[in-house]
């Protein structure tokens, strides 16, 4: 790693231009993979990838860069051929460096890069072996266990050095069914940035692999969803995903500082149903899309969104802050050196609510039940979605009755906010991974159970009767 002199010389090179602020971001990262595929072991991999990016500021304006030579030398020519995207003279000198430090969020007991790959595979083989055992309908079944170790120092024209380590692991769970011309697939995926410990104590793998297969038999033997506006009562944990992608996205800066939001300039307002407040945390200890600081080095932070359906704030990065005249809420998130970091969510979720998952069953008549969702598509600028229903069922007179395929629930994030008239006591959050323009990055979704009225409901079932 380069001194700190050479640092300097790096942050003032690529500020001589005009630049009037200089970040460098080091990374090193080991990622290890094991995975169980119909009774045997699939796959066992290690990578390591390991390179540095050079961002550099003028006002609103950046430039960024890559490289794997992370010597000085390698730097100094990274900062040389970026520079020259602006023109004009030096404004801003670093003098001198000092270490920041970095308060650990996450306890760790047993480190996961530590831990022997025959260890994880004894761990894993129990939920393969329930899957592939539940009905003889389940073709594929599959659990595998990723874990990475990542470490960052993040050099900035602040003045500041930053290190960070961090350790994520999740298990994989997956069964497809099928009856010989449907297939249907169901997964399972607890993440979380901790130790072996956590899995071993807060990971049932036979219990979730007993779900995900019975996931998959049941929604081979489902008909058509029906079709047309309904109520749609969408469960707990995954079901977060709606408002994730259908509102949280245009909550972020990356579109909002350029006013390409539906909620730009939209603070203080009611954008929302009084029964909804939503939260952004990235601070949430052992959480899958926690970090102790961002990707800009600052400290991450609980932002609260909505408050009883009153637009209170929004994500913001550093570039973002600077188009909108606020200061960043530490959001800011890359999935590699590779990417210029922006403002991304963390761990978002719709706080729990008054009423019980039964009373909002049975306060339905007619209606969808969508358990779990699973991909889809949104525009952040107009905050149109299209989402499908991995497992869906219909409610009858207050009750939950027959399951149904091809569900898919269309609409606007605007819409669905203030359509929302009961939030259950039961939140839960549930892991993924988010892609967007700093690519792929760890989030937990989450929400309690809600009741939307009047959502789109896309279906080959006809009428709902």
């Amino acid at each position: 790693m380069p001194s700190k002199s050479a640092y300097l010389s790096i942050l003032n090179t690529a500020l001589s231009t005009g630049g009037d602020y200089a970040e460098i971001y080091i990374e090193e990262k080991i990622s290890q993979a094991v995975s169980i595929e119909n009774g045997k072991v699939d796959a066992s991999t290690v990578a390591r990838t390991f390179g540095a990016g050079l961002r550099i500021l003028q006002g609103v304006n950046s430039v960024y860069g890559y490289t794997n030579d992370v010597t000085a030398k390698g730097l100094l020519a990274l900062a040389n051929s970026l520079k020259n995207s602006f023109s004009g003279k030096q404004i801003l000198h670093v003098e001198s460096l000092k270490t920041k430090r970095v308060h650990n969020l996450h306890h760790v007991e047993e480190p996961l890069s530590e831990v022997s790959i025959e260890d994880k595979i004894n761990f894993i083989r129990p939920g393969e072996k329930v899957m592939r055992e539940y009905d003889k309908r389940i073709v594929r079944s599959k659990s595998g266990f990723l874990n990475s170790k990542t470490k960052v120092t993040i050099i900035n024209s602040d003045g500041f050095i930053i290190h960070d380590e961090k350790e994520r692991g999740r298990v994989i769970l997956t069964a497809i069914a099928s009856d010989g011309e449907k297939y249907e697939t169901a997964f399972e995926g607890p993440g979380a940035v901790a130790g072996f410990e956590h899995f071993k104590r807060n990971v049932d793998i036979v219990a979730l692999a007993k779900e995900a297969a019975k996931s998959a038999i049941t929604m081979l033997g489902a008909k058509d969803c029906p079709s047309g506006k309904m109520t749609v009562v969408i469960g707990n944990g995954n079901g977060g995903v709606i408002f994730h992608e259908a509102c949280g996205h245009s909550l972020e800066a990356t579109s909002v500082a350029k006013n390409l939001s539906v909620f730009s300039n939209k603070l203080g307002t009611q954008i929302a149903s009084k029964v909804v407040s939503a939260v952004d945390d990235g601070t949430i200890p052992n959480s899958w899309g926690s970090n102790n600081i961002d990707d800009e080095g600052n400290k991450t932070q609980k932002v609260v969104l909505i408050e009883n359906g009153i637009l209170k704030n929004y994500l913001i990065d550093t570039v973002g802050g600077r188009r909108m005249g606020m200061k960043p809420t530490g959001c800011a998130r890359r999935e590699s050196y590779k990417y210029e970091p922006t403002s991304r969510m963390s761990n978002t979720y719709i706080c729990n609510g008054k009423s019980t998952p039964e009373e909002i069953i049975a306060a339905t008549k007619l209606g969808l039940y969508a358990k779990t969702l699973s991909g889809g598509s949104v525009n952040p600028a107009t905050g149109e979605f299209n989402f499908g229903c991995s497992e869906a069922y219909i409610i009858r007179n207050g009750k939950i009755c027959e399951p149904v395929r091809g569900a898919s629930l269309i609409g606007t994030g605007a819409e669905v906010l203030m359509n929302i008239d009961m939030v259950g006591n039961d939140c839960d959050r549930s892991n993924g991974m988010c892609g967007s323009a700093s690519g792929y990055v760890p989030v937990d979704i989450g929400q309690p159970t809600i009741r939307v009225q009047n959502i789109l409901v896309g279906g080959n079932g006809g009428e709902l009767k």
